[in-house]
């Protein structure tokens, strides 16, 4: 899909209705008080306009589609492995003779290094600008893959798995931060969403390469399983030269013609476009650092964010990096990557039977995110992450009840099974509703525009390294204090986490990036939605 023409689209011409159960998705603004807003005026909400409708319904613009699932795409990389390696580390302790501890490593390793790259990312980005990234993002890992895939040793196996964490962490973060600067304000919440949905795709994919690939010899299957990851990174890689960069970034840069042609495109009409550009220029001018700034290369970011904070970024500090360590705390991945354990200790052994229910879990996942995604712009994005929080207290808590019934049973009753694995789909079920694609939404579109990038970074390092010590620690805390024990601890991780959403986390729907900071402001910082 070409970009870069000038031609300058018809009012809606670009533009489709997002379906809500057959209907429009009724996301409404008061044009005039945007328009208010705009020219600087105090804002009213009576005198208007015969020929300005009050409210407008959220058009999906098809450019910014196009640029959002480009982008996260990407995302199907990491959902992918989470999803492969459930299955193949079954196969890697048969063939190469690891322990738990290596398997653990081995798992964990990934999420550790994607540390490196997540803060990287950010002043890569910056620099480079995001689309490049991306493209960065998806060459590391597509090297990573291949070393799996041809992996001779437990000790290569390793040396690929670093390679494709640092991989990871770039796309973790640039993905989600892109597609929000490039989104109108109606459907970000939509469209920013969409990497949660590719994780989820490539989770689902990853179980569907377990169980069709299970019935190969151990010594082949597993490096398939593992360099299949390959084929998305390359298409990733390519793709990704058909995609806009960030108009917002542009703007850091001063290339404000260039700003503005992307925006016609993803705007509805070419007034909305030169009022986004406006709010741009404005809120880089604001940052200091002007309207041609060709030599920013996001200099001073860390030490705004870090050494002399603001009351204001640092409350928004504190929600990014909180919604990230509870997504992490959660034990979401550690579950997936672990459900063949977990349903083996449940009294599951077949191994075709065990990577079968985990393609169940996969589907479940898969459309749960979907539906969270399609309701961010119209319920907005507090009562799904609290919806979603409470759901999966309720599903660990009821997860580790099944667990410790069937540690004191020898009979292992069916009920008691059917439990544990209905809980595990819906604890991850939930987690598709809330944690899962509200984190990365939060996370891309609180921050100011000069501190985007690198704030998104630190906040996703956070949650790498907690996702990294989890998955190494899983198994051997469950052997201390059994499987039951962890999922108790987990639900009580999920109520503390529910507390911090509903006291920290304000409602953003419907706002622009330029709007959001003035929810963190010292006036409005009780406010709840």
């Amino acid at each position: 899909m070409q970009f870069s023409s000038a031609r300058e689209p018809e009012k809606r011409h670009d533009y489709h209705l997002i379906p809500d159960s057959g209907s429009a998705l009724p996301v409404e603004t008061d044009l005039k008080n945007e328009r208010r807003r705009r020219e600087g005026a105090p804002h009213h909400k009576d005198d208007v306009p015969e020929d300005i409708p009050l409210h407008r319904k959220a058009y999906l613009n098809k450019y910014a589609l196009a640029g959002a699932v480009l982008a996260s795409t990407n995302s199907i990389l990491l959902g992918y492995d989470i999803g492969v390696m459930s299955g193949a580390v079954l196969f890697i302790r048969e063939n190469l003779n690891v322990t738990s501890t290596q398997i653990e490593i081995l798992v964990g390793s990934l999420n550790v290094c994607s540390l490196i790259g997540s803060l990287a990312s950010g002043k890569t980005s910056d620099c480079i600008g995001r689309r490049y990234t991306i493209v960065l993002a998806a060459t590391t890992f597509l090297i990573g893959a291949l070393l799996m895939g041809f992996a001779p040793s437990f000790s290569f196996l390793m040396a690929g798995r670093l390679v494709a964490g640092i991989g990871v962490g770039y796309s973790l973060m640039i993905a989600p931060v892109y597609v929000a600067e490039l989104s109108p304000d109606l459907t970000r919440g939509f469209l920013t969403s969409l990497p949660e949905v590719f994780i989820n795709v490539g989770i689902l994919l990853g179980y569907i390469a377990n169980y069709t690939l299970s019935g190969l010899p151990p010594h082949i299957n597993w490096r398939i399983m593992l360099g299949l990851a390959a084929f998305p990174a390359i298409a990733v890689a390519v793709g990704v030269l058909a995609m806009p960069e960030s108009p917002r970034w542009l703007v850091m840069k001063g290339r404000l013609g260039e700003a503005k042609q992307v925006l016609i495109h993803v705007s509805e009409t070419k007034e909305e476009a030169e009022g986004r550009l406006a709010d741009m220029v404005k809120d880089a001018s604001f940052s200091g650092h002007g309207a041609s700034s060709s030599n920013w290369h996001g200099q001073g970011v860390w030490k705004e964010l870090l050494l002399r904070p603001t009351r204001p970024i640092r409350r928004i500090l504190i929600a990014a990096i909180g919604v990230n360590f509870f997504m992490q705390a959660s034990g979401n991945d550690a579950v997936v990557y672990y459900s063949p354990e977990v349903f083996r200790a449940a009294g599951i052994h077949n191994k075709k039977q065990l990577v079968g229910v985990t393609v169940i879990m996969g589907i479940a996942k898969t459309s749960f995110v979907l539906i969270s995604a399609f309701f961010l712009d119209r319920f907005g994005r507090r009562p799904l992450l609290l919806l979603g929080s409470v759901g999966m207290a309720v599903s660990l808590a009821g997860l580790g009840l099944g667990s410790k019934f069937l540690e004191y049973s020898n009979s292992k009753p069916g009920w008691a099974i059917a439990l544990c694995v209905v809980a595990v789909c819906a604890a991850v079920s939930f987690f598709s509703i809330g944690l899962g694609p509200i984190t990365w939404v939060y996370s891309s579109e609180i921050f100011p525009s000069r501190l985007r990038a690198q704030g998104s970074s630190l906040a996703i390092s956070v949650n790498r390294l907690v996702s990294g010590l989890v998955a190494m620690t899983f198994l051997s805390i469950s052997r201390e204090i059994t499987f039951g024990g962890m999922f108790f601890a987990l639900a009580g991780i999920m109520v503390l986490g529910t507390v911090f959403f509903y006291y920290h986390l304000p409602e953003t729907k419907g706002k622009s990036l330029e709007e959001i900071g003035a929810l963190f402001e010292d006036e409005v910082h009780d406010q709840k939605s």
